[in-house]
């Protein structure tokens, strides 16, 4: 469930319609809705009701400060892969100790800033990793607390790109390693064992492979203990999808999500931490662009967009689908014709849908892109000078810029030209 639905045949982001955003702040932009993130968030907070946990929003799907106020507010923690998104998430007012600091490559830069402002645990990828985070914590007399990320071995089913679990891919240590990789964290300085870690992959469908992944981490867990580690705390990633097509493919609610998880889990007397991304800020988000020319080719027509693959990449990356609709809607009796749906960058990639079903539409006219607030605006760039474009947060009744389109001569002034072509 979203809030963003048709009032007297427009569509409006919570009491706000759409079109007097756009007049205001013109196309395309990225709009959020608080009542959603809101729902959202309480969805999985009520899914674990009864355990002790704590739910940490997934920055890396959509990082603005305001939203990560929103979510801190409810109570929220964060998830960091980087050192950025570790000071947005402080720049947001999160505490230290409510953010994870995962990802596979953290500098020492990082790990000491992360150390000296306050951190929640590292989740470890590697020996490697841990070896320079105990020296790092060493130097500044500080202790590290660890989660180890375990690769499972576990196919999440999902898209190749986005698939994290399995044997092959780059993230967590081999879970046949775990037991020497735990012996050697317990021996070093500023080094403390906190808990286990481990994530699949992302827009999973299906419960099995969280099931089958979060057996084999309670296994772990016990033999962890009756080797003398303190497992107080199991990080079991995000990853839970959003149905994002209109097809027959419902991906599991959050209450069943949690319901296996007190089911695989609940007997080891552990806090759980979860790391949802998607399923948060995907449906809060929609991207609304407007039609610039409708181009009739052979054989098919062409939509063509002020929206374009730097503002939501990932039909070009992932061949995404993204459901779009007109926001003056269309009535049934209107007779919907096959187009492809495209933006105005250089790139034949530069293709959001194609053949897809549409009612008739005129320059001008404003389409919004569904389930957009997920990996859209952080994906963004600024290829063919592009500029960024702007997020809008409404709540209720009210709307304000969350971040403003940058002007041209911004974007060109942060170059610099070398002396000898001055």
């Amino acid at each position: 469930m979203d809030h963003f639905q048709y009032k007297n045949g427009i569509l409006h982001a919570e009491d706000v319609p759409l079109p007097e955003i756009a007049a205001a702040v013109g196309t395309p932009f990225y709009c959020y809705s608080t009542a959603t993130l809101t729902r959202h968030f309480h969805l999985f907070q009520d899914a674990l009701s009864g355990m002790d946990h704590l739910v940490c929003f997934a920055i890396k799907s959509l990082s603005n400060q305001a939203i990560l106020r929103t979510l801190g507010d409810l109570g929220a923690g964060m998830d960091v892969v980087s050192g950025g998104e570790y000071r947005r998430a402080l720049a947001a007012g999160i505490p230290g100790d409510r953010i994870v600091f995962s990802g596979v490559g953290k500098t020492r830069e990082e790990m000491a800033f992360a150390l000296t402002h306050g951190i929640r645990q590292f989740n470890v990828e590697s020996a490697e990793e841990l070896r320079v985070l105990s020296e790092v914590a060493a130097g500044l007399g500080a202790v590290a607390p660890i989660t180890l990320r375990v690769n499972p071995d576990v196919d999440a089913k999902t898209h190749e790109k986005i698939a994290t679990g399995r044997k092959e891919d780059k993230f967590g240590v081999p879970i046949s390693q775990a037991r020497e990789i735990y012996r050697l964290a317990a021996s070093l300085p500023g080094i403390e064992v906190v808990g286990v870690d481990v994530h699949i992959g992302s827009q999973l469908t299906d419960l099995a492979p969280f099931e089958a992944a979060f057996t084999k981490i309670a296994d772990l867990t016990r033999i962890l203990r009756a080797d003398g580690h303190t497992i107080k705390r199991l990080d079991l990633g995000g990853g839970l999808g959003i149905p994002y097509a209109r097809s027959n493919e419902i991906p599991p609610l959050p209450m069943d999500y949690g319901a296996m998880i007190q089911r695989v889990l609940g007997d080891l007397d552990v806090e759980i931490e979860i790391e949802p991304g998607r399923l948060i800020s995907g449906n809060a988000g929609i991207l609304v662009s407007s039609v610039l020319y409708l181009k009739q080719g052979e054989g098919r027509d062409f939509l063509i967009l002020d929206g374009a693959m730097n503002d939501l990449i990932r039909p070009a990356m992932y061949g995404a689908y993204h459901d779009i609709v007109p926001v003056v809607e269309a009535t049934a009796a209107v007779e919907q014709n096959p187009v492809d749906i495209v933006g105005p960058v250089c790139e034949s990639g530069d293709t959001f849908a194609k053949g897809r079903d549409m009612p008739p539409l005129a320059p001008g006219d404003l389409v919004a892109f569904r389930s957009a607030g997920a990996y859209g605006a952080v994906m963004a760039s600024e290829y063919n000078t592009r500029p960024l474009i702007p997020e809008v947060l409404v709540k209720n009744d009210q709307y304000a810029v969350i971040r403003a389109r940058p002007s041209f001569d911004e974007i060109i002034n942060r170059d610099t030209l070398p002396e000898w072509l001055q």
